[in-house]
């Protein structure tokens, strides 16, 4: 053995921690991978990738977190929302940390500003209960006709209670009255859409959570099958059938935060990089064949202003 050959033996491969609330969206890895590529970082070439997720089960992810400390990995990766972020930065304030922000990062006490977040966790903001507002602004355009819209939330979320007061507050400033059902397990899934249907909701709003993401095949088909037009917080909602979307783009969301992974494997500190937000790079969604099966038609004003039409 060469000299030259054991010096790079002897030099370990940095490891990445990647935790989320949800199960792992093999598309969105992709992306992640491809921003660590940009800088030269393959995945079981030149840096490892540790997976851990909650499977939707909140309770998991400190168990999940204090692992990854304890595993003494080099950056921990956060997805599947805020409290993913909340709970990695809880367990460790040495390891540095790219989270996948959902809300305001200041206002959930994850940094200290967006260009200088301080501490050790960094990331990008999507803000997705912030456009809670917005996408039952344009439900209500969809279906002006619905006197009554219901409002799918986790109530396991920690911010549940702030959510449904913002969204309650927002529908009687629109006039229209909202139906809040629950659920965080798929039992309760089923017992939400069958009480939207017998409280005969015209419109349902489905609130940003993991969970939900992670179920997004069953919700659509649970919408469809009690014909109700549902507004959804991310696009591959829409991709799998599901009515109209608005929000930002995951896919831009994971490929950055692999960039921002590869910059701290370099040398940069989380402190040094600005949080960044995809507040405009929102999208609006919209499926036509879906529409078209709920025998609804889709004012030619949101067609104009949607980012994308499934047709």
């Amino acid at each position: 053995m060469t000299p030259l050959t054991a010096r790079a033996q002897a030099v370990p491969m940095p490891v990445i921690g990647y935790m989320s609330a949800n199960a792992p969206v093999p598309d969105l890895l992709e992306e992640l991978r491809g921003g660590l590529a940009e800088s030269g970082f393959y995945e079981g070439q030149t840096v490892a990738i540790e997976y851990r997720s909650a499977e939707g089960r909140y309770d998991r992810l400190p168990g999940l977190a204090a692992d990854l400390v304890r595993r003494r990995v080099d950056v921990i990766v956060t997805g599947g929302g805020t409290l993913s972020g909340r709970v990695a930065a809880a367990a460790t304030s040495t390891i540095p940390i790219v989270a996948l922000i959902g809300a305001d990062p200041v206002a959930t006490g994850i940094a200290r500003s967006l260009s200088h977040p301080g501490g050790n966790v960094t990331g990008v903001a999507q803000l997705v209960t912030e456009s809670d507002s917005k996408r039952l602004q344009l439900l209500h355009e969809l279906v002006p006709a619905a006197g009554t819209i219901a409002y799918l939330e986790n109530p396991t979320l920690p911010t549940v209670a702030r959510n449904t007061e913002s969204i309650a507050a927002d529908g009687r400033a629109l006039g229209v009255t909202i139906s809040v059902v629950k659920a965080s397990t798929d039992r309760e899934l089923s017992a939400a859409f069958a009480a939207v249907s017998k409280n005969r909701a015209g419109a349902l709003l489905v609130g940003g959570d993991a969970f939900f993401f992670m179920r997004r095949a069953e919700i659509v088909a649970l919408s469809a099958g009690i014909a109700v037009p549902t507004m959804y917080f991310f696009r591959e909602f829409v991709v799998a059938g599901g009515l109209i979307s608005y929000g930002t783009r995951l896919a831009d969301a994971y490929r950055q935060m692999g960039v921002y992974v590869a910059r701290i494997l370099k040398g940069a500190k989380p402190s040094d990089l600005p949080i960044a937000q995809q507040s405009e790079a929102i999208e609006l969604v919209i499926n036509l064949k879906t529409a078209k099966a709920l025998g609804l038609e889709v004012p030619a004003a949101i067609v104009a202003r949607a980012d994308e039409v499934i047709e």
